[in-house]
């Protein structure tokens, strides 16, 4: 049992390091490696303290996988109106890589998806307040503090609509 327990902590360690140690060594490859990225992902894996999950009853996995799926609806939302709304499943690879291709948008960032991913986050934003002990009860609508247990479908929802309706009035936003 102790075997079995030391492997798999050991492979779901490796594997969960191999992503963010790719993503930090890809913001400046000349002075982050791979390896420093994955040292940079231990550091900052110490630092959020998940042991606190587990210590705290009042802040449960829950609470932070709803946390998640308010943040996550509404990119998945983006993502979905961009692809099959927006440029209807046509994508061009080499314009990915072109400093003024069709994905550059307002100094390579889409103002119009910021816009609907904000948007698309503000009616969780009370609920999960409410969640995690900022916010009384009272302080909110009860309506909005209820939206939360619906986060990923409300911001999934509104952030596809506000970036297709956003998107035809600013296509290069």
């Amino acid at each position: 049992m102790l075997a079995l327990s030391i492997a798999t902590l050991a492979t779901n360690i490796a594997a969960n390091v191999v992503s963010p140690a790719n993503d930090f060594s890809n913001l400046a490859p000349h002075k982050i490696s791979f390896r420093t990225g994955g040292y940079i992902t231990g550091v900052v894996g110490i630092l959020m303290m998940p042991w606190k999950l587990l210590a705290d009853p009042d802040v449960s996995i829950f609470t932070l996988l709803g946390g998640f799926s308010a943040l996550l609806g509404p990119i998945g939302g983006i993502l979905i109106a961009d692809y099959f709304v927006c440029r209807r499943k046509e994508l061009d690879p080499v314009a990915l890589y072109q400093s003024h291709g069709a994905y550059r948008f307002t100094g390579g960032f889409s103002l119009v998806a910021i816009a609907a991913l904000v948007l698309g986050v503000l009616p969780s934003l009370p609920g999960f307040l409410v969640q995690v002990k900022l916010a009384g009860p009272g302080v909110f609508p009860l309506c909005l503090v209820a939206l939360y247990h619906y986060a990923w479908f409300v911001g999934f929802g509104l952030a596809f609509f506000l970036y297709i309706v956003l998107r035809k009035l600013a296509p290069r936003a």
